[in-house]
């Protein structure tokens, strides 16, 4: 596989740590307001590179963290009148039903900054010892950036700027690329947990250093972790900051690979809280189910730009429709639906190979290249269709395509849900009772050959966007999609 390695700024050929083996470390969420759009994206491009190295047979240790230390999250506390732990568990909890929504497989381990306190303690006194971190007469230690000749080889940026906002400035500090490794209580509007250090908290850039170490780290290769990832935002300063801490502490560097997703844009503006242009995963699913917002973020390459915008949600709803109306046609035919189709893999002596699982495989291993992937499940799709017009009972055919469907599901993540419910997204439980009802009033008119007032009910469903489809097993109800 071939990834592309920010650090050196072209793509390579992944060569892991230990053989067959992949350890990886995203950055997860400051957890102080609900999730966006950006973060959705960056989430499931790790998804899916993690599903890329499982289907090539590694086997994947990923873990994404929780900063659930922050003055954001104090702020957050202290306005509403509840405890920062409260406040990070809420926010915690929500990220989670937000990513179970766009599929997201969670993640192997997902520490809590506050669970590695002493971890990220340890790592401190240890840059104390060498001389490398420094004390101020606030009690706040700070790194000698001067110590790592190596900074800012990463992102290729070494002085400070605008995005160095988050660390906070001292006049004490050695230098101005100088960042916090531990922040001192300063009374009683300060927030801060025991430790070795005294009362206080960790900077930002030290939790994730610490919570690698602690729970992912190899102890005897030349780098910490294979692959190292996050937003773009993070690049400077803070994966600098971190792979800089964590060079200087333990005498090797923190990641082999350093991979960064883009930016989600609104109306050409970087998606970010502070600009108060987020559009929350929470509202997009108010009105689109996470498949077709998932399908909709994948399909712009990871580390390109993606201009947010509705029409190109609505295109992906088709996309992915497609891939449903498939599932029935291939479902059609066998006994009990899907559930016979697999049945019948299991007995009919078929060879499975599949080319296209290949062909799609051999994309997502070129850095991710979704482009091709999905013009690969187009050209799919658009001959999997022609072949059952021509042999439309073909049952060996049928499990064919059923093998590239079910490859897509555990590739991508889109496409494994029931036709019927995904069809049927997006109507509330009394409105569904209601079609229900008018379903059975309708069969009954039909039953009675009051075929006009059979008609009536269609007419008047219809106008309630939802279309029938009359089959041997019963009429189903499917939501058209201008009413999406």
């Amino acid at each position: 596989m071939k990834i592309y390695d920010t650090r050196v700024k072209k793509k390579l050929e992944f060569v892991p740590l230990k053989d067959k083996a992949a350890r990886i470390y995203v950055c997860g969420p400051t957890v102080y307001d609900d999730a966006h759009l950006g973060h959705a994206r960056s989430s499931i491009a790790f998804d899916l590179l993690c599903r890329t190295l499982r289907a090539l047979g590694y086997d994947v240790l990923f873990v994404k963290n929780f900063t659930d230390i922050d003055d954001k999250i104090i702020k957050k506390a202290k306005e509403s009148g509840i405890s920062v732990a409260e406040v990070a568990e809420s926010y915690i909890q929500a990220y989670l039903r937000d990513m179970d929504a766009l599929l997201v497989r969670r993640p192997d381990i997902m520490p809590k900054a506050t669970e590695n306190l002493s971890a990220m303690a340890a790592l401190i006194t240890k840059l104390l010892d060498k001389g490398i971190a420094y004390k101020l007469d606030s009690g706040d230690i700070y790194l000698n950036v001067q110590q790592d000749p190596r900074y800012g080889e990463i992102s290729g940026r070494g002085r400070d700027d605008e995005n160095q906002a988050r660390i906070h400035n001292d006049e004490q500090k050695r230098d101005e690329r100088d960042f916090a490794l531990w922040k001192s209580y300063k009374g009683a509007d300060d927030f801060g947990y025991e430790s070795a250090l005294g009362l206080g908290r960790p900077g930002w850039h030290i939790e994730c250093s610490a919570m690698i170490e602690e729970v992912l780290a190899y102890q005897n290769k030349e780098f910490a972790i294979d692959i190292h990832g996050g937003g773009a935002d993070l690049l400077f300063p803070h994966h600098e900051n971190e792979a800089c801490q964590s060079r200087c502490a333990t005498g090797r560097e923190l990641a082999k690979y350093w991979m960064h997703n883009g930016f989600v844009n609104i109306d050409g503006q970087k998606m970010s809280k502070s600009l108060g242009n987020s559009f929350y995963i929470k509202d997009a699913l108010k009105t689109y189910s996470g498949e077709v917002v998932r399908n909709y973020l994948l399909g712009t390459h990871y580390r390109a730009l993606l201009h947010f915008n509705e029409e190109d949600m609505l295109l992906a709803k088709k996309r992915l429709d497609k891939i449903y109306r498939l599932k029935q046609r291939v479902a059609s035919g066998f006994s009990g639906g899907l559930s016979g189709a697999r049945a019948a893999m299991q007995t009919t002596p078929i060879k499975m190979e599949c080319e296209f699982c290949a062909e799609i495989l051999e994309s997502m291993s070129d850095d991710l290249n979704i482009s091709k992937a999905l013009s690969a499940l187009e050209e799919m799709i658009h001959s999997a269709n022609t072949s059952l017009d021509s042999t439309p009972k073909d049952k060996e055919l049928k499990l064919r395509i059923l093998t590239s469907l079910d490859f897509i599901w555990e590739l991508l993540g889109i496409g494994g849900g029931d036709c019927v419910e995904y069809f049927q997204q997006g109507v509330g439980w009394e409105q569904r009772a209601r079609i229900e009802e008018l379903i059975a009033q309708r069969t009954q008119a039909k039953k009675a050959r009051d075929f006009a007032r059979a008609d009536a009910i269609r007419t008047e469903l219809e106008s309630m966007g939802i279309v029938l489809s009359d089959t041997s097993d019963g009429t189903i109800w499917e939501v058209s999609l201008g009413e999406i």
